[in-house]
C-alpha cells in the first residue's frame, strides 16, 4: 500500500503538467481594471492566437510561452484613441511610439472631414505593411466634396449631392466606422446643414457614426452643436462631437451650458457623445485666422486676393474683428508649431515673431504678418484658448471620451501640441491621481469600453473571454505625461506591458518593434 502511494505521488507532477493547458502570453498577479467601470480584482489573464482565453486564478492551470508578472500593477484594456489623424503613419512611423507609449492599441482616423479619398485602399494597405496599432477610419466630408466641387465656395447641385452621397455609401462598403465633418475647414465649410444631413443619411443607411469637428467652437459654439444635434435627428444617426471645448475668453465657462445642451438630448434619446484632449491650447492650421471666403480654391487663388490690396484690406478687417470676438487684443495665443518656410519660427507665438522681424507690436501689424506667412504656404499652429475650468467639467462628464487629435511625429521634428505624446497619461496622473476630477476605473472605461461600444468595435475595449488581446499593464502611481509645449517630444512614463492582438508591443517599457495591429473595418464591409 504505501509503495503504491508513493508511486502516485511521483507521477502526480507528470499528470499535473498533462492537465495544464498551454498559452501564448499569461499575466500574473495583476490588479485587472475590465473596463466596464466596475472596481480592479487580482486575478491572471491568459492569451493565445491573438485572443483572450481564461480569465481568473491560472498560475498553476497554465504552461505558457511568455509569463508575465505584473507585480500587482493594473492591467486594463488598450485604450482606444477616438480621434486621430495617422493617414501618414505607415510613411512616417508604422511603429508609432507616441501612441504605443501612451497606452493606445487603437486609433480611429479621419476626423475633422479629413480621410485617406481610398478607404479601403487605404485601411488593406494597414493589413499588408503593418503598424503597431490597429487603425480604422472614417470617411471625411472634406475629401468626398473636394472630389465632386473642388473647393469651390458654393453650395452643392442636387446631381452633385448624389454623387457624394455615393460616395459616402462606397466608403462605409469599403470599411469606414462612419462619416466625419470638419466644418471650419475647406471645403466643408462651405456646405449648408442639408447636405451634411444627406451624407449623415447615406452613412446612416450602413450602420455608420456621424462624427464632427462643429462649425464654431468659439462664440458661435451653442449653434454649431445645436446644428450637430439636429445632423443626429435628421438622419437618425449617432452624433460624435470631436475635441468638445469652448473656445476664446470671453467664451470660458460654457461649457455648462454645452455639456447640458449634450444631456438633454440624450434623455430625448438621441445617441449624442463627445470627446476631449486634456489641455487648454488646440492645435490647427493658420489658415482658420482668414475668412472662409478668403480661402477659396488653390493656393494660388488665395495668394492672389492676399496680393489685392482692397480685398487684403478686407481680410485684414475681418481678422481683426474675429480676434476682438475672442476676448484677445493680439495674437500673443498663436504659436507656431511648423513652419516650413522658415523653421526659426517654430515655438514662437506671432507676437514674438512680429517683435523679431523689427515690426510694430499691435494686432494690425500681426495681422499682416500671418498673411505674409499664409502666402509662403501656412502653418501648423498651437493656439491657447481654452480655461482649465472648462477642461475638468466637461471631463467629469460621463458620456466624454478622449482623443489626442494627433498623428504619428517624426521624433525630434517641429514643435507639435504635446497631445500627440501626452494625453492619456496626462489623464491618468493629473486628473486620476492628483485631482481626482474622475476615477482610475471610469477613466479607463472612458478610454476602452465606451469607445469601442461607440464606434461598434465589437471585441475591443474589455477585458473578455473571447476579445482581442490588446491589454496594458501600468503602474498607476508611476504613470504620467512628459511631454510639453517647450519639449513636447517626449515619450509617456509608466506604462510597461502593450500587448496588440495578443502580441508583446512594449516589454518591459521598451518597445519590441513588433507591428501586430491590423486595420479594423465597420459594419458594412463587404
Amino acid at each position: 500500500m504505501l509503495k503504491k502511494l508513493l508511486a502516485l505521488a511521483l507521477l502526480s507532477p507528470f499528470m499535473l503538467a498533462a492537465q495544464q493547458k498551454s498559452c501564448d502570453v499569461l499575466i500574473v498577479n495583476g490588479k485587472i481594471i475590465d473596463g466596464t467601470g466596475n472596481s480592479w480584482y487580482y486575478g491572471d489573464i491568459a492569451v493565445k492566437g491573438g485572443k483572450i482565453v481564461d480569465i481568473g486564478k491560472l498560475a498553476a492551470s497554465y504552461t505558457a510561452s511568455k509569463t508575465i508578472d505584473a507585480k500587482k500593477m493594473i492591467v486594463s484594456p488598450g485604450f482606444i484613441d477616438v480621434h486621430g489623424h495617422i493617414e501618414s503613419i505607415l510613411r512616417n512611423n508604422p511603429t508609432a511610439e507616441n501612441y504605443i507609449y501612451d497606452g493606445v492599441t487603437t486609433v480611429i482616423t479621419g476626423n475633422c472631414g479629413g480621410s485617406a479619398d481610398d478607404i479601403g485602399g487605404f485601411l488593406g494597405e494597414i493589413n499588408e505593411k503593418g503598424t503597431s496599432i490597429n487603425v480604422a477610419s472614417l470617411i471625411g466630408h472634406n475629401n468626398v466634396r473636394r472630389m465632386i466641387m473642388n473647393r469651390d465656395n458654393r453650395y452643392a447641385t442636387p446631381e452633385e449631392q448624389l454623387k457624394m452621397d455615393a460616395l459616402i455609401e462606397k466608403g462605409m462598403k469599403d470599411g469606414a466606422l462612419g462619416m466625419s465633418t470638419g466644418l471650419i475647414y475647406i471645403p466643408g465649410a462651405y456646405s449648408n446643414t442639408e447636405e451634411v444631413v444627406s451624407l449623415a443619411k447615406a452613412t446612416a443607411k450602413h450602420g455608420g457614426v456621424y462624427v464632427s469637428h462643429i462649425r464654431n467652437e468659439e462664440g458661435g459654439v451653442i449653434d454649431a452643436v445645436n446644428e450637430a444635434i439636429h445632423i443626429g435627428r435628421a438622419a437618425n444617426i449617432p452624433v460624435q462631437i470631436s475635441h468638445y471645448k469652448v473656445s476664446g475668453k470671453v467664451n470660458w465657462g460654457k461649457s455648462k451650458t454645452t455639456i447640458k445642451m449634450i444631456e438633454d438630448a440624450r434623455k430625448e434619446g438621441f445617441d449624442v457623445t463627445i470627446d476631449q484632449y486634456p489641455y487648454t491650447a488646440s492645435s490647427t492650421n493658420l489658415g482658420v485666422r482668414l475668412p472662409d471666403w478668403s480661402l477659396a480654391g488653390g493656393q494660388d487663388s488665395i495668394v492672389a486676393r492676399l496680393n489685392d490690396a482692397p480685398t487684403r484690406a478686407r481680410i485684414k478687417k475681418e481678422m481683426l474683428a474675429q480676434l476682438a470676438g475672442y476676448g484677445y487684443k493680439n495674437y500673443s495665443y498663436a504659436v507656431v508649431a511648423n513652419y516650413s518656410a522658415d523653421t526659426s519660427f517654430n515655438g514662437k507665438s506671432i507676437t514674438e515673431i512680429n517683435k523679431s522681424l523689427g515690426r510694430k507690436s499691435n494686432a494690425a501689424t500681426e495681422a499682416e504678418t500671418i498673411m505674409e506667412m499664409i502666402a509662403k504656404g501656412g502653418a501648423q499652429m498651437v493656439y491657447h484658448q481654452m480655461n482649465e475650468n472648462d477642461i475638468k467639467y466637461i471631463m467629469s462628464y460621463p458620456y466624454s471620451m478622449f482623443g489626442a487629435d494627433a498623428g504619428v511625429p517624426v521624433m525630434g521634428v517641429s514643435r507639435p501640441h504635446p497631445r500627440g505624446y501626452g494625453t492619456n497619461a496626462r489623464v491618468l496622473g493629473k486628473y486620476v491621481r492628483e485631482e481626482n476630477v474622475i476615477s482610475l476605473e471610469e477613466a479607463i472605461r472612458r478610454m476602452s469600453s465606451l469607445a469601442a461600444q461607440k464606434f461598434y468595435l465589437k471585441d475591443r475595449g474589455l477585458l473578455k473571454e473571447g476579445y482581442a488581446a490588446d491589454i496594458l499593464i501600468f503602474d498607476e502611481n508611476e504613470v504620467a505625461d512628459k511631454a510639453t509645449f517647450d519639449q513636447p517630444h517626449q515619450y509617456s512614463v509608466g506604462f510597461k506591458y502593450v500587448l496588440v492582438n495578443g502580441d508583446v508591443v512594449m516589454d518591459e517599457a521598451k518597445h519590441t518593434g513588433k507591428k501586430s495591429g491590423k486595420a479594423l473595418y465597420g459594419p458594412a464591409k463587404e
